[in-house]
């Protein structure tokens, strides 16, 4: 009998090496991000300061647009300014997240690709991303050293908003979406 009592943690522990792996909160995060694709919301302003005053006054649409396995793109127009898009992408470490800003004829501006890599597992509903270190070294770059500290945040609350964030030491902004209500890009 005492063998057959010390077998059962050895047993226990086969079963659940059987087990799939449950999905990272990154891929749930992604896979919540997904399920967007093809769809447009408008949202608003929720946090900011007076420098905020064009996204507080202009139609803010985001449009998860592009999705791969890989990458999903979300284009984030203020108003008739389209030149933003947010890209997240998988890696081996979890998710990246990049800012791709365009002139109108569609070439790069030099203040474009800046982000990083989420900071720890995150959440299936928030990530944050503090800037890496091509994007400090551009602010540095373009004398925009107070930016060198940013921390943005994404959150997926399905069927209910999704939210992208900026903060940083006497910063804070945030836009939230509202994810009932789709809309035409």
């Amino acid at each position: 009998m005492f063998r057959t009592l010390a077998a059962l943690p050895l047993l226990f522990l086969a079963a659940c090496s059987n087990a799939p792996d449950a999905p990272s909160a990154a891929d749930a995060f992604f896979a919540n991000l997904t399920a967007l694709c093809g769809q447009a919301f408008e949202g608003r302003l929720v946090e900011g300061n007076p420098s905020d005053d064009s996204f507080a006054k202009s139609r803010l649409v985001m449009h998860v647009r592009d999705c791969s396995e890989h990458e999903i793109r979300i284009p984030f127009a203020v108003g008739d300014d389209r030149s933003r898009t947010w890209v997240i992408t998988r890696n081996p470490e979890g998710l990246r997240l990049k800012h791709d800003h365009r002139h109108e004829d569609g070439t790069e501006d030099v203040r474009s690709n800046y982000g990083g890599d989420a900071r720890g597992p995150g959440t299936a509903i928030r990530q944050e991303f503090p800037a890496d270190t091509f994007s400090r070294e551009l602010f540095v770059r373009e004398e925009i050293r107070q930016a060198v500290e940013n921390v943005w945040a994404m959150e997926v609350d399905p069927g209910k908003t999704f939210a992208y964030e900026l903060s940083r030491p006497g910063r804070l902004f945030r836009v939230e979406f509202d994810l009932t209500k789709p809309v035409t890009p």
